[in-house]
């Protein structure tokens, strides 16, 4: 089956096949260009290393290995379409967006292909590292100043090795006056190291630049669906219980619409709110209006047809229930 016929098909057809048949490259995409880019950015800085690029499951790069992997969905519209309606969001698919989880991607291949972590001052400066990678969990600090803003989540804290990678996008950002940015910030001197550190590796090859195949790290080779029932799987239990006597303050009503109908006629609004402010997964904070409304259901909870402040007051809780958890609880990993 050429690209032509499977793109044709519907979502549940195309969840029947695996994604290593539908005959997927990175060459003559939109995402060739800025691959292009990534390495016009690495030239510019006078860095010769440019790392290979490959597509995968999500966004990774295998540890040890210099190499950068980007989602299959990322490479055709089609793709793209069944991801959003999986996922409710696509993770990378602007420009800008891109890049950014690119240039961090590439602090990972250079972080490998010049083993930088077995420097004493790496060490010093991130802290030391282990073959494990990035844990699932952490607990981030919102407000230190010892960590660069880059990805969303204080992505920075959650190892050293992902401190590097932020630091070094950061560094490599065109435009990005990270000196004045970051001026007072413990984080300056993280910069000031990698600008050193990248300085001195302007020219020369990496040292680490191993034989491997494309296909050990192959991903692929399962249907559509079983990828996404995986991928929901990981993302759906993020929440502790929500509180009944919350639901029924917030939806006080004797009488009027149902709480539940009310939910699900503003959910799409709802959704977009909470996830602006929070920066939380679409597909998460979707997980939780569900029960939300499931709850509102079994309660047999009322809301007023003619309250303008409702839908502040529900976004206001929602986002309440989010950065609680996120603040107090185990952080999830989300990328």
């Amino acid at each position: 089956m050429d690209v032509a016929d499977w793109a044709s098909l519907s979502d549940q057809e195309l969840l029947e096949r695996r994604i290593s048949t539908l005959g997927l490259r990175l060459e003559e995409t939109t995402q060739e260009p800025l691959i292009r880019q990534l390495y016009d950015e690495l030239s510019a800085k006078g860095l010769v290393f440019h790392p290979s690029c490959h597509i995968g499951d999500e966004w990774f790069v295998p540890i040890g290995i210099p190499a950068i992997f980007i989602p299959f969905f990322l490479v055709h519209d089609r793709l793209r379409a069944l991801e959003r309606t999986m996922m409710l969001e696509v993770e990378g698919e602007t420009p800008d967006w891109f890049m950014k989880l690119m240039r961090h991607e590439a602090g990972h291949a250079y972080s490998y292909g010049y083993q930088l972590q077995r420097k004493k001052q790496w060490q010093q400066t991130f802290g030391r590292t282990s073959r494990e990678g990035t844990p699932t969990t952490y607990r981030p600090r919102p407000f230190s100043r010892g960590y660069v803003m880059h990805l969303d989540d204080w992505y920075a804290q959650s190892h050293p090795d992902e401190d590097f990678a932020e630091t070094f996008a950061i560094w490599l950002t065109p435009g990005v006056d990270w000196r004045k940015e970051y001026g007072g910030w413990r984080a300056l001197k993280k910069l000031e190291y990698v600008d050193e550190l990248m300085r001195s590796l302007a020219g020369r090859p990496p040292v680490h630049a191993p034989q491997y195949r494309v296909a050990d790290y192959d991903c692929l080779n399962v249907k559509l669906k079983t990828y996404y029932a995986r991928k929901r799987k990981l993302y759906e239990d993020t929440y502790p219980d929500f509180y009944d006597a919350d639901l029924r303050q917030l939806f006080a009503a004797p009488s009027g619409i149902k709480a539940s109908m009310y939910l699900r006629r503003r959910k799409r609004r709802l959704l977009n709110a909470v996830c602006q402010w929070t920066n939380e997964k679409k597909f998460r904070v979707n997980q939780l209006l569900a029960r939300l409304t499931r709850r509102c259901d079994q309660l047999g909870l009322h809301v007023l047809n003619d309250d303008p402040q409702q839908d502040f007051r529900v976004s206001a809780f929602i986002t309440t229930l989010v950065m609680n958890y996120l603040f107090t609880g185990k952080f999830k990993r989300t990328k």
